[in-house]
């Protein structure tokens, strides 16, 4: 390894605390969603229902651990299962209304407190970020389907 990466690693272990810190502090009002739930129903809001299977593949979660998310987000109201019209033996979990409205509501929060963030940012840096921050999720998930791909 060199230098860079070293570097590299380093930072990200500060970002995952600073990242940490946003959610905390962003968590307000009437939905105080942890990490794991709030990262759930954005993937609802982002790409519709989905089968309980299709988040541990996605998370890379045990199925278990999953579920115990879910019965969490469907207690407080914010998430419920329906009938797979593919398969009637599967459920699809969506949102409820005040689910929706809690993804919409935390995620403008947090998206204003990562303006404040990025104030003093150039419009070309803010660019640049979220282009290396794709591409580095992209190279991650493409690592760990290769990994799980030789695990079965």
């Amino acid at each position: 390894m060199d230098d860079t990466t070293d570097r590299i690693e380093q930072h990200l272990t500060t970002l995952f605390r600073r990242v940490q810190k946003i959610h905390v502090f962003t968590s307000h009002g009437e939905f105080a969603l942890d990490r794991s739930g709030y990262g759930l129903l954005c993937r609802i809001a982002d790409e519709g229902p989905q089968r309980l299977g299709s988040f541990a593949t996605a998370f890379g979660l045990d199925p278990s651990t999953i579920t115990r998310q879910v019965q969490a987000l469907e207690r407080a109201g914010l998430a419920e299962r329906q009938p797979d019209p593919d398969d009637r033996r599967a459920a699809l979990l969506s949102l409820t209304d005040e689910g929706r409205t809690a993804v919409l509501e935390t995620r403008a929060h947090r998206r204003r407190r990562l303006e404040q963030v990025l104030a003093d940012w150039s419009p070309e840096d803010r660019r640049d970020f979220a282009r290396l921050v794709a591409q580095f999720n992209e190279s991650t998930d493409r690592l760990i389907s290769a990994e799980h791909a030789a695990d079965s």
